[in-house]
């Protein structure tokens, strides 16, 4: 007896909260309606090309197609592991973006906060919008500027060196030198842009705590490193998560439209690898292996990141 009163229980439960989801549902039904094209774009443009990734286990030929080409098992992620061009991709992208995350990261936050501080509506919206525009510039038109600054016979900086009475120098091609370039231009290009969230994330902190500590007699930088800082905290973080995500992913369109043979064994990272390998060569089912692999290395990341900011008790993705 007990025991039918506690299934009917369940019962009775389930058809109220199927109820109540559905009047959820009807209530805000115009709001599904705005966000399913987004999840239509997702399901054919994310999980659907999910499918080619059987190719990393096959030897692809284009002709058969996917389901025709032969299977080859774990062979091409065999052959990248024993490739030794691939550790040295794999190198060169784990530095190039360890160096954009140390000296990138931390500008736009600056920049956000410096902006933040000034209280002059025109030049502060003049400030954002010189800053703001250098990511609407393509990264080959930047690469041209780039080049054409550091040009060895009318760059102006080589200009600069040349009039202290030294020899030119062909920064596009020196390996010590490229790096450098890849992270500085990287800044330069996105600082702006990657303000604009801790400028929304500053706008969210209530004046009346920065009015109360100058009534407390703080100053300026004291109100930075206690109010601004600490409330953009939680943003840091998820931003910091991200960029972590994507640590394999050291800007494509960037080391192309700059790198050339001369620097490879510096700047070829492993979308470029896996561009020529897959694209010039066709071995595309090599270059899908390679592409798992940086996937799985990079859920692997996020996920470790995750976990570290749950640990040290910061705002955390899930």
């Amino acid at each position: 007896m007990q025991d039918n009163i506690y299934i009917n229980k369940r019962t009775l439960d389930a058809n109220t909260s199927t109820q109540l989801n559905l009047k959820i549902f009807l209530k805000y039904k115009y709001f599904y309606l705005m966000l399913l094209p987004g999840l239509i774009y997702i399901l054919v443009f994310q999980y659907t090309p999910m499918f080619g990734l059987i190719i990393a286990f096959k030897d692809f030929k284009i002709f058969k197609g996917i389901i025709g080409s032969p299977w080859v098992g774990l062979e091409n992620f065999q052959r990248l592991f024993e490739s030794a061009k691939f550790y040295i991709v794999m190198r060169n992208t784990f530095l190039i973006s360890i160096y954009k995350i140390m000296f990138g990261f931390p500008v736009p936050i600056l920049l956000a906060i410096l902006i933040n501080e000034v209280k002059g509506g025109l030049f502060r919206r003049s400030v954002q919008t010189i800053v703001y525009l250098p990511h609407f510039i393509s990264w080959v038109v930047t690469a041209g500027l780039v080049v054409s600054f550091l040009s060895p016979s009318d760059g102006f900086i080589n200009a600069i060196i040349k009039s202290m009475g030294r020899d030119p120098v062909f920064f596009m091609a020196e390996p010590a030198y490229f790096r450098s370039i890849l992270v500085i231009s990287d800044i330069w290009k996105e600082m702006g842009w990657n303000a604009i969230i801790y400028l929304a994330a500053l706008a969210s902190i209530p004046q009346d705590m920065y009015e109360a500590a100058i009534i407390d007699g703080s100053n300026r930088i004291q109100r930075i490193i206690y109010i601004s800082v600490p409330g953009i905290m939680p943003t840091i973080v998820i931003m910091l998560l991200l960029r972590m995500g994507g640590i394999l992913n050291a800007g494509f369109e960037q080391v192309f439209s700059m790198y050339n043979s001369a620097v490879y064994d510096v700047a070829d990272i492993i979308d470029t690898y896996v561009y020529r390998v897959g694209i010039i060569e066709t071995k595309f089912g090599f270059s899908t292996a390679v592409g798992l692999f940086k996937s799985v290395i990079a859920c692997a990341l996020v996920l470790t990141s995750n976990w570290f900011a749950k640990k040290v008790g910061q705002e955390s993705l899930f």
